[in-house]
C-alpha cells in the first residue's frame, strides 16, 4: 500500500477547481448556476472527525500494545490497513469536492459578491474547502499513526531479505 502524496491531492484539487470554475462560468452564461449545498462542509467535517477519532483510538491501542499493558486490546494489521484505506479514499474524495466547490466559490467571489445569495454561496464553498483540508489532514494523521511503509515495491522494502 502506498502513502498519500500531497502532490497528487494538490493536483486533484487544482484540476477539479479549474474545471468547476470553467463549468460555473459556462453554466452561469447559459442558465442559472446551481447552489452550493450547505451540507457539503458539514459532511466533510464529520468525515474529518471520524478519521481523527479513528486515528486517536488506534494510536492509544498501539501504544498500549507496545507497552504490553495488561488487558490491552491490540490492533489487527488488517484493521489498521482498512482504516488507512478509508482515510486515503476520503482524502482523495475530499480533494475533489473541495476543489470543485473552491472553483465555484472563486467564480462567485470574483463575479458578484454584491448579490446577497451569492455571498452566502461563497461562504459555503469556502467552508467546504476548509473542511476538505481537515479531511486530508486527518487522513495523513491516520497514516502516520499506522506507520505505513514508503513503498512496498522498492528494493530493500518490506518483505525483502536484507543482506
Amino acid at each position: 500500500m502506498k502513502q498519500l502524496r500531497i502532490g497528487v491531492l494538490a493536483g486533484l484539487f487544482t484540476v477539479a477547481g479549474v474545471l468547476s470554475w470553467a463549468g460555473a462560468r459556462l453554466w452561469d452564461a447559459v442558465g442559472t448556476l446551481p447552489r452550493v449545498p450547505v451540507a457539503a462542509p458539514i459532511v466533510l467535517a464529520v468525515i474529518a472527525v471520524v478519521l481523527a477519532a479513528t486515528a486517536l483510538s488506534l494510536r492509544a491501542r498501539l501504544r498500549a500494545q507496545r507497552e504490553r499493558r495488561p488487558g490491552a486490546k491490540g490492533v489487527d494489521p488488517l484493521v489498521a490497513a482498512r482504516a488507512v484505506v478509508f482515510g486515503q479514499a476520503s482524502a482523495l474524495v475530499a480533494a475533489l469536492v473541495a476543489g470543485m466547490y473552491g472553483g465555484v466559490g472563486v467564480f462567485l467571489g470574483l463575479d458578484s459578491l454584491d448579490i446577497e445569495p451569492r455571498r452566502d454561496q461563497v461562504i459555503y464553498a469556502g467552508a467546504s474547502v476548509v473542511a476538505g483540508v481537515a479531511v486530508i489532514a486527518a487522513a495523513f494523521f491516520l497514516e502516520r499513526v499506522c506507520k505505513l511503509p514508503e513503498d512496498d515495491d522498492e528494493p530493500g522494502g518490506p518483505g525483502t531479505a536484507r543482506g
